[in-house]
């Protein structure tokens, strides 16, 4: 069993390759790392664990899969592009592996002149995230090649997801929820955040779930200023409020939920208000969820609410972002974006402040798919838990 789907795969490759003609380019160059999963994702459907990776696509042959030796047979198994190369660079460090076949960047490109595949200009993609030393080594092996920057127009094809797309993603926010109710449940004073995450990420991983696209969220009391506070072993007391996210994928691509709850089952006022607060701001910034709207215009009336109840010097976030192969992708739709809604873009309405010196920190978090009049909810038990007040 595999977690990509063939003609979606033969599609992206094909939008690829345009890219490629219209840049009058030979190949593109995709790297991927465990971290950096989604570029490389999008292509295979497949990421090594330990090692890092590329793929080179030609404009016109067969794509190789650049790895190494011990993420091989797992690639080969499992990948869309399963003709694999092996180079030291994407390599664990000092790690030796005596049996595999280790080639270099420089027999690489003999080898694709060889068969006549040229290699003139190549277009490379990920290059924020690239190594130095696979930079400098494919560059030295490819020395005969121009290497253009195309990392803006591959990624611009991730942004639109085709209907098989947001059916993994409607998949992923169905198990949210049910993580959420599992979270929430045991949720309670003298419990240990882990124990939390581990009751969330046990729900969806036994519902299918591939991965997660970020470490489970539990931050409890002072905890939940840190943004993005990972569980620990820190017993939940008494009159905290815990901060709670999770985002599972269902074959690559990312649901999420993020809710702030009371430990011990009851808000206190203080605590409710500031609850309501955010969800105000979620409710107005929903309102904005329609085709032609700009990160500008979307970003107003969450700020605005966030002025009107004191809120907005612990404002971190934007009240937005699009979300796929990441939870968190682009494009974000902050105040100085000129990224518009399109039909078909999936969204996180995403509120959330930190650093509060009462109220510490708290988030809200659910998706939406964009339609040609508006949006649908990805989740709409939870899109009806955070649209009212508690």
């Amino acid at each position: 069993m595999s977690y990509f789907n063939q003609q979606e795969t033969e599609a992206r490759i094909a939008r690829v390759r345009e890219i490629l003609r219209k840049k009058s380019l030979d190949a593109a160059l995709i790297y991927y790392d465990e971290l950096n999963v989604a570029n490389g994702w999008y292509l295979t459907g497949w990421c090594p664990q330990f090692e890092k990776g590329c793929v080179l696509l030609p404009v016109d042959g067969e794509p190789l899969l650049l790895g190494g030796p011990e993420s091989e047979p797992f690639a080969k198994m499992s990948s869309a592009i399963t003709d694999t190369r092996n180079f030291t660079p994407f390599m664990v460090p000092d790690e030796e592996y005596p049996n595999a076949t280790i080639s270099t960047f420089d027999s690489l490109y003999k080898e694709l002149a060889a068969a006549k595949i040229p290699m003139r200009s190549i277009g490379i993609v990920g290059t924020a995230a690239l190594p130095h030393n696979v930079y400098v080594q494919f560059e030295s092996g490819f020395a005969g090649s121009k290497l253009v920057d195309i990392t803006d127009e591959y990624e611009s094809l991730r942004v639109l997801k085709s209907p098989w797309e947001i059916e993994q993603i409607r998949s992923a926010f169905t198990l949210t929820f049910s993580a959420y109710e599992a979270m929430k449940a045991i949720t309670a004073p003298g419990v240990y955040e882990h124990q939390v995450a581990a009751e969330g990420e046990y729900v969806c991983r036994k519902a299918g779930a591939n991965s997660f696209a970020f470490s489970c969220i539990v931050g409890s009391g002072e905890r939940a200023s840190a943004v993005v506070p990972t569980a620990l072993n820190k017993r939940m007391e008494d009159g905290e409020l815990v901060m709670v996210g999770i985002a599972p994928r269902i074959n690559g691509y990312a649901g999420v939920i993020g809710e702030s709850l009371p430990v011990n089952g009851v808000y206190t006022q203080r605590q409710k208000d500031c609850v309501n607060y955010l969800r105000e701001a979620f409710a107005v910034t929903k309102d904005m969820l329609r085709p032609g709207v700009s990160g500008r215009e979307l970003d107003v009336p969450g700020r605005k609410s966030f002025i009107k109840n004191g809120l907005i010097d612990y404002l971190v976030c934007p009240f937005a972002h699009t979300i796929g192969l990441m939870e968190a992708e682009g494009p974000f739709f902050g105040p100085n974006s000129d990224d518009v809604l399109v039909p078909g873009m999936t969204v996180c309405v995403d509120i959330s402040f930190f650093g509060h010196p009462e109220l510490h920190g708290a988030r809200i978090e659910t998706g939406y798919v964009i339609t040609e009049t508006g949006c649908e909810p990805l989740c709409p038990p939870m899109d009806a838990i955070l649209s009212k007040e508690v």
